[in-house]
């Protein structure tokens, strides 16, 4: 089933500025959907349309089949929003911006503190509960946000820019939290402008620029229209005796690192055989460049 369709949609403001320019996708069931994109390229537009938060100019948009023309109500209580922005009252208690969020949605007291308990004490926030929401440190505050996000228990849950400002360690714990919720069969969208962030989460990723989609498909197809990758070779030996191989490009870094450029195509199978021909044996690798973000630029900047 689709979780999210969107057909031709369109955004013209009464400035004349064109946001979107007829975009379409389609999210599954169960997907963790990337939305990339510079600033000003259409994402924040499209999150507020399917959100209701701003009117479009054409075009439709479904939430589990339901048109929200049709029947908004019933689609937005589908639908978990954690906004960039912080946007709760920064002196009242973590449990009752939880609970106020549930009450939105038609939840009771009671239903909303089982749910909040549940998701508080996930995102390592339960000890925090009575605490006014100015003094948490801002990871806490995004964890508040997820968890606010969540507590009418929606299908589809859409995150726009979740981690900014947060620290890697953090970033990192948000991450595992979000990879579980989406293997529970929780559908995610995710808008974001780390790219690690996108190749590490997302299965499926559309880029949208000047307000159209420029691409949108699998993660793996995605990365293999990158011609070339970029790795650091780690050995246990001196690699002075390395000798050329074709396709490839080998620049010694010192005397147990090497650099080396190949075609995607190419096996790394066949690069440490190469090696180990010249009695080099690799202890670990790691990947120089961002590929999703070469990519990025590359289609952005078309």
């Amino acid at each position: 089933m689709d979780a999210l369709t969107i057909g031709g949609l369109t955004k013209q403001y009464r400035s004349g500025v064109q946001a979107l320019n007829g975009i379409s996708l389609c999210v599954k069931e169960g997907d963790f959907y990337g939305l990339l994109g510079p600033n000003g390229a259409g994402k924040t537009t499209t999150i507020g349309i399917i959100t209701s938060l701003i009117t479009k100019t054409s075009g439709t948009v479904k939430i589990f089949g339901i048109d929200i023309d049709d029947d908004f109500p019933a689609a937005k209580k589908l639908i978990g929003v954690v906004p960039q922005e912080y946007n709760f009252s920064i002196f009242e208690k973590v449990i009752d911006i939880v609970c106020q969020q549930a009450g939105y949605y038609g939840m009771s007291r009671a239903e909303a503190l089982v749910s909040a308990e549940k998701y508080l004490r996930r995102l390592g926030l339960w000890d925090k509960r009575q605490v006014a929401a100015r003094e948490l440190s801002g990871g806490m505050k995004r964890r508040l946000m997820i968890a606010r996000g969540l507590v009418h228990e929606p299908r589809l849950l859409i995150l726009d820019e979740p981690t900014a400002g947060v620290d890697v360690e953090l970033r990192r714990g948000m991450w595992d939290f979000l990879e579980k919720l989406n293997g529970d069969g929780r559908t995610i969208i995710l808008t974001t402008h780390y790219l690690e962030e996108a190749e590490q989460l997302c299965e499926r990723i559309a880029i949208i620029a000047h307000g159209e989609i420029v691409i949108d498909t699998g993660k793996r197809e995605l990365l293999r229209r990158l011609d070339t990758e970029t790795f650091v070779l780690d050995t246990r030996a001196p690699v002075h005796t390395i000798r050329p191989l074709d396709l490839v490009s080998f620049t010694i870094v010192d005397e147990t690192t090497i650099e080396l450029t190949m075609p995607h195509t190419l096996s790394l199978n066949t690069i440490f055989a190469h090696l180990a021909e010249h009695g080099i044996i690799v202890e670990s690798m790691r990947n120089k460049t961002n590929r999703l973000e070469e990519l990025f630029m590359e289609l952005v900047e078309a």
